[in-house]
């Protein structure tokens, strides 16, 4: 069973405890997992805590509260890290508490360089520093232990939350020994004993996720369940026209619906503050808002694709350059071209953009579910002229974030909102909003170019992006030379052996779209552009798909292992009734290897119909099996759904869709069998959240040229272009 609880600490408590944060309360997810009732395990805590770092936190009954440094939103990371620590700690999942980390520098991603959870990066950033932290515990309380006996630490032992001497006749539990160890030195974490991963007893384990059935039940509490006493609703409108701004409301009938008790406006939208959210809703509706466009008010997908294209002809900044390519495609057999678009995509979260905030007294209190606590706490001090530490951000379960809660704007709208507002004000987008006003995948457009030598074997290979840079906004020092790494993620450094290759990054800004991350940016599109591209190579050289590839891998022995297993668990080669493809994907990106068949069928009014998704992958040491297949389930459908029906447009400078019936999800009937073959592995781990979504299209637009020989260079799949005469 899993509580949300809000637990009233000191700053200076929380501090003695190891861990830095802002102040006022701590929102916690307690898990006490069979232990005991929940009320019952607070209730016996006590002030007397043995804390040798950020992460980990023993009392007096042996409760062990691990505070997460990375957010969960539906990947499982809550999960994974406890996994990690518990590990070390030598404790069962079955006795943790789990808390949401604070807005703080002792919780950054060391690979991300703040706190910050992304990129598929949490368990590969963790792995070592999470470890660390629960080994560091470990060996203060053997210590603790063997002081009591007057015994060497070195034979003494733990496992299960207590330390055993050398005969095994005595043992004392954790709770036991909490304050002599918080009396011992605590060592450097990089000199601590990590265990030999031979007698790991949690790690490589299949386990049940823990979170999962309170967010069966609805006990599960996310940003957009925060409930305070006085809290008022606000419902929001943002102007149409990215860069707008109002320029003129009926507050009065606004203000005639019944429950709505004030209309605030700011520089670029306007929120009606209700009782509830309906009234809110309707007040909006009544304000009939004018808008004023600003100079992006004509912008159509027109211009936004014809300065893409112009931009695609001119030589970009160069990620790569080897091997002479120039030389190379000139004496080349045979030349191929090609151009591939990607559109604008949303993220659609199944919770909509929330954010509730307290500005009180000099200082602001924040509930939200957000991946940048330390960023959204900038942002609102910002706004409102006061120091960080006086926002306490409250963070909590994510209802989906794909990258989207890697923005702070719904905070910024929430917080200039609720400094009008006497009181706590929650503000809810309506899912028009959220689509209408995200912040979108790039569309991109690539150049590519190749040459083949007379056995069809490739002997240049360039690749041109065109695109937004998303690093120059949100990591600028990350843009060396001009050059945005995530945005050539995937294409500068393929799987492949090429003799020589080029590969360029041309940033192009879509006038006023804003764009960021979404569950991948550069693989999900280059892994496209590049699988597709080298599928056309494998056709024009009269090869298999599978062989080809396979013939350029001889230096990348863990990318031909996971195409020969997904080859062999697909039954590549075999049979297939007419009208029906097999195609396949092979990538490196977020730190591991996968490639992935699909089986898709194409009817004769083009509509496509997948049936199935094999996948091989090898992403280092898996820390939960169970959790890596579910990640490429969600993944590869995540993807999927995008290939099918993904696509954001503009139209007079406004986002053509506006909710599901014109921004399609899925259906649960056009879902696939998805396999995934896991490749034992002694590397450090890889990302894992990603993978699938970059990897999933070009297996399925593979397959449909398969099944009737077309070539889709352009996503979302057109069915009018694969219908037969």
């Amino acid at each position: 069973m899993i509580n949300i609880t809000t637990t009233g600490m000191t700053r200076r408590s929380f501090l003695t405890a190891g861990a830095a944060v802002t102040g006022g309360l701590v929102v916690s997810l307690t898990l006490p997992l069979g232990i005991r009732p929940a009320d019952a395990a607070a209730a016996s805590a006590d002030t007397a805590r043995f804390a040798p770092n950020a992460f980990i936190r023993i009392d007096h009954q042996g409760i062990a509260t691990l505070v997460m440094p990375m957010v969960e939103m539906g990947q499982g990371v809550y999960q994974g890290q406890a996994m990690l620590i518990a590990e070390e700690l030598e404790i069962g999942l079955d006795q943790v508490r789990l808390e949401h980390a604070p807005a703080g520098p002792a919780y950054t991603n060391p690979l991300l360089g703040g706190q910050v959870t992304g990129g598929s990066t949490t368990i590969r950033a963790m792995w070592q520093p999470l470890r660390q932290a629960g080994a560091v515990a470990r060996t203060l309380l053997v210590q603790a232990a063997a002081a009591r006996w007057g015994v060497d630490p070195a034979g003494c032992t733990a496992r299960d939350g207590r330390v055993h001497d050398a005969a095994g006749g005595r043992s004392f539990g954790y709770g036991e020994l909490v304050d002599d160890a918080a009396r011992l030195p605590v060592p450097d974490a990089a000199t601590v004993r990590l265990k030999d991963p031979a007698d790991f007893r949690l790690i490589g384990q299949p386990l049940h996720r823990l979170d999962t059935p309170d967010k069966v039940n609805g006990r599960a509490a996310f940003g957009i369940d925060a409930r305070l006493p006085g809290m008022k609703i606000a419902a929001i409108a943002i102007a149409p026209v990215f860069g707008g701004r109002p320029a003129g409301l009926d507050e009065a009938a606004a203000k005639a619906v019944r429950g709505v008790h004030q209309v605030v406006t700011t520089d670029e939208a306007v929120a009606v503050i209700a009782d509830h959210w309906w009234a809110a809703h309707k007040g909006l509706e009544a304000a009939a808002i004018r808008w004023q466009d600003g100079e992006h008010g004509g912008v159509s997908m027109a211009d936004l694709r014809a300065d893409l294209d112009a931009a695609s002809r001119r030589p970009g900044a160069v990620a790569r350059d080897e091997g002479g390519v120039d030389q190379a495609l000139a004496g080349a057999a045979q030349r191929l071209e090609a151009v591939y678009e990607l559109p604008f995509l949303a993220h659609a979260a199944l919770e909509p953009m929330n954010c509730t905030v307290h500005v009180h007294d000099g200082a602001c209190d924040i509930w939200v579910g957000t991946q940048i606590p330390g960023i959204a706490q900038a942002v609102a001090a910002g706004i409102l002229g006061i120091p960080a530490e006086k926002v306490t951000i409250h963070n909590h379960l994510i209802g989906g974030g794909f990258g989207r809660r890697l923005e702070a704007d719904g905070i910024a709208h929430a917080v200039k909102i609720a400094r009008q507002v006497s009181g706590p004000v929650k503000v809810v987008w309506s899912r028009e909003e959220d689509i209408r006003h995200d912040m979108y995948r790039p569309y991109y457009y690539d150049r590519l170019q190749a040459g083949l030598g007379a056995d069809g074997r490739p002997v240049a290979w360039t690749h041109r992006v065109s695109g937004s840079s998303i690093m120059a906004r949100f990591a600028p020092a990350a843009v060396v030379n001009g050059v945005d790494p995530d945005g050539v993620e995937g294409a500068a450094e393929p799987p492949y052996a090429f003799p020589a290759i080029r590969v360029e990054f041309q940033r192009v800004e879509p006038r006023h779209v804003p764009t960021s991350w979404w569950r991948g940016v550069g693989p999900t599109h280059n892994i496209f552009v590049v699988e597709s591209f080298i599928d056309e190579l494998a056709a024009a050289a009269g090869a298999d798909p599978v062989a080809y590839r396979r013939s350029l891998l001889d230096a990348n022995p863990r990318a031909r292992a996971v195409l020969d297993r997904a080859a062999e668990a697909a039954g590549w080669g075999g049979a297939l009734p007419a009208g029906h493809g097999r195609g396949v994907a092979l990538q490196y990106a977020f730190g591991s290897y996968l490639a992935m068949v699909a089986e898709v069928k194409v009817a004769a009014d083009g509509g496509v119909r997948v049936h199935r998704l094999v996948a091989a992958v090898d992403c280092g040491r898996a820390v939960n099996p169970d959790q890596i297949r579910a990640q490429m389930e969600g993944g590869a459908i995540f993807g999927l759904t995008a290939a099918l029906h993904g696509e954001i447009t503009i139209t007079d400078g406004r986002v053509a869709q506006g909710n599901f019936d014109t921004y399609l999800p899925m259906r649960i009937d056009e879902v696939p069998v998805v396999e995934t073959h896991l490749i034992d592995s002694s590397e450090a781990p890889g990302g894992i959240g990603e993978t699938a979504t970059a990897a999933v299209s070009p297996a399925v637009t593979n397959a449909i040229f398969a099944a009737t020989g077309k070539r889709l260079r352009r996503l979302p799949i057109d069915p009018a272009a694969l219908k037969r005469a």
